[in-house]
């Protein structure tokens, strides 16, 4: 508990003492008034004020106003103890909805404790505490043991574990050494490091994720809106009918012969009237629901960007996957060399030199199988051309590295390759000199991630890529994936999008899966982006809906799961809320109802709403 909730509790006790107290005093007249005063302000004075606020702002209508009226309105009628109780038993739901808020907060809460509060900087053989926003890009930062990583980097020296859970969801620490890139956020476990920054500290990742859990809230859902627009409109409506029920059946008893007003009574059931229609139960409820789905999503790692991304999630009928880096690790090895007319080695060199300024993991893969610094003073004239491959002069002498659309477009004749894997040709000084084939692996959850999203009833799986269509048939067969197009150039993945986005039925929603690096324009395209596989990933933060802090697949239909869950709370408590109301304020305007069931209709509907809705912050594990 924060300390504003400890002194409402306080308030709560002391309120709940007087009142128990002083129903064993027999007083009467203005000392009993005076008496149950005592109790009323203690735990009313805050709802008084912000009443009064509200008049004096023109915001009239809410539940602040509805609950002052009511209790003031009991008290001057007599009834000194059931207003009082009133006021008491709403703040016990305000603190009770309050407590749990800050429950449902407490994974976000966690999330931005990656906040880094200073950078180490060496200087004059000393270190200096410094804000991170202060340190420049390609600063030398230090980074001990127990300490946040503030800023982006490479490491220069050391090696070390990383914990990444409060990122990923986690809990194995990765361990990291001199040359691999490391992101903010992490928490350096065992050795000191010296990392070389690559970003400023706005630019980090820890900066932008930061600002997206930050951002979340603003992007409403349609049912968070639907509520916002009909308690805008119900408060009034509810205000104005206790008004009529207090005025109208009194006049036109008083119009009928030898019947009394019963001015008292009628107040009475007005105020009864506006106690239950109070709604709170739909206003704290429906958000805390959202809210609470977006914290437990983020437990498991996965960021989603607003409670309307949720919604549509819960939709998802139809899941399209990107293959290389999505469902395969996008770590590629060279298996073979074939077709050569030169010795292998100097055609992987050839091959290395014309893509060594290419960050594709392909490229990576031909550096690595070179295995000698790459030359760049060697090399001139490089064009990349999408989805082809590479062109560049080597030593003068050009040569060409792709796939088999790039012979094709150079009108060079190759030699096909009848295994599985990823094939890169090569041309030299316009003739053909050979292919090299790589393989890539699958994730080893892929295969689980489709029987989870099988079982969690996604209707249709898809897989697009721009590798040759026997290595994607073979991935998507291995995976239980039912749709694969393959040979596919950046464009073209946009263009079956929007073909699949025609197919789909009704309210079903297409969800397309990433890697966040090459597929910004198809995460954009599609109903749900989700980047996968993006710790680090500018381009995932910035263009996809929902952000998977690792590269675990599973936790797609996790994410799905999460929000198929929340959705159902959000209409349980509509339902439920909405019907409770009709009924107690139906009893109330008959009498049947007196402040005893209004309260249950107010703060226990409340209460059981707001217990309802944080089940969304848990999530059971699919066997």
């Amino acid at each position: 508990m924060n300390k504003k909730q400890k002194k409402m509790l306080i308030r709560i006790i002391i309120t709940f003492l007087l009142l128990i107290s002083l129903s064993f005093i027999p007083v009467t007249g203005y000392l009993r008034f005076g008496l149950y005063m005592v109790p009323y302000l203690i735990i009313g004075y805050d709802i008084l004020k912000k009443a009064f606020k509200g008049i004096c702002n023109r915001q009239v209508f809410d539940e602040n106003f509805l609950m002052a009226v009511a209790t003031v309105g009991a008290i001057v009628l007599g009834d000194y103890q059931e207003g009082t109780a009133v006021m008491l038993f709403y703040q016990i739901g305000e603190l009770f909805q309050s407590y749990a808020v800050g429950k449902s907060r407490k994974n976000i809460s966690d999330l931005m404790d990656i906040r880094p509060d200073y950078a180490n900087v060496e200087r004059d053989g000393h270190l200096e505490q410094v804000d991170p926003d202060e340190v420049e890009v390609g600063t030398l930062i230090v980074v001990q043991p127990g300490e946040k990583l503030p800023i982006d980097g490479v490491v220069e020296e050391g090696s070390s574990a990383l914990n990444t859970s409060a990122l990923t969801g986690e809990s194995l620490p990765r361990e990291t050494q001199a040359g691999a890139e490391v992101i903010s956020g992490c928490i350096n476990m065992t050795g000191v490091l010296k990392i070389r920054t690559t970003k400023e500290f706005g630019e980090s990742t820890v900066s932008k994720i930061l600002d997206l859990v930050e951002n979340s809230s603003a992007k409403k859902s349609k049912s968070e809106n639907f509520i916002s627009k009909f308690a805008r409109y119900y408060t009034p409506a509810v205000c104005y009918g206790a008004l009529a029920l207090a005025i109208l059946p009194p006049l036109v008893r008083m119009s009928i012969p030898g019947l009394t007003p019963q001015w008292g009574g009628w107040i009475y059931r007005a105020l009864t009237f506006l106690v239950i229609s109070c709604p709170c139960a739909l206003v704290i409820s429906i958000p805390l629901s959202f809210f609470a789905g977006i914290g437990g999503a983020s437990k498991e790692g996965v960021l989603v960007k607003g409670s309307n991304y949720l919604e549509a999630l819960s939709q998802a009928g139809w899941v399209v996957f990107d293959k290389t880096g999505t469902m395969t690790q996008g770590v590629f090895e060279v298996k073979e060399v074939h077709h050569n007319t030169i010795e292998p080695e100097k055609l992987l060199e050839y091959a290395a030199l014309a893509e060594c300024a290419s960050s594709h993991p392909i490229s990576k893969s031909l550096q690595k199988a070179f295995g000698k610094p790459i030359d760049r003073s060697r090399v001139t004239e490089i064009e990349e051309i999408g989805g082809n491959g590479v062109t560049a002069k080597v030593d003068g002498v050009p040569v060409a590295a792709g796939s088999d659309r790039l012979m094709e477009r150079l009108g060079i004749a190759f030699a096909p390759c009848h295994e599985t894997g990823t094939v890169v040709h090569v041309a030299i000084d316009g003739a053909y000199a050979g292919h090299i084939l790589i393989s890539d692996m699958l994730k080893p959850n892929a295969k689980e991630a489709i029987r989870q999203l099988n079982k969690a009833g996604v209707k249709n799986t898809v897989m697009l890529t721009g590798d040759r269509r026997e290595a994607a048939e073979q991935a998507a067969k291995e995976l239980g994936i039912r749709e694969v197009h393959s040979e596919l150039l950046p464009a073209d993945k946009v263009s079956k999008v929007e073909e699949l986005l025609e197919r789909k039925n009704g309210k079903e929603k297409l969800v397309f899966v990433g890697d966040g690096i090459n597929d910004a324009p198809v995460l954009s395209r599609a109903d749900i982006g989700i980047a996968m596989g993006a710790l680090g990933s500018d381009a995932a933060i910035e263009a996809a809906d929902i952000v998977l802090m690792d590269d675990d697949p599973v936790k797609i239909a996790t994410a799905i799961r999460i929000a198929r869950k929340c959705i159902r709370i959000v209409y349980e408590n509509i339902y439920f809320a909405i019907g409770i109301k009709i009924i107690c304020l139906a009893l109330g305007a008959v009498g049947i109802a007196n402040m005893w069931v209004a309260i249950f209709a107010d703060v226990g509907v409340m209460v059981l709403a707001v217990l309802n809705a944080i089940r969304a912050l848990f999530v059971k594990k699919l066997n």
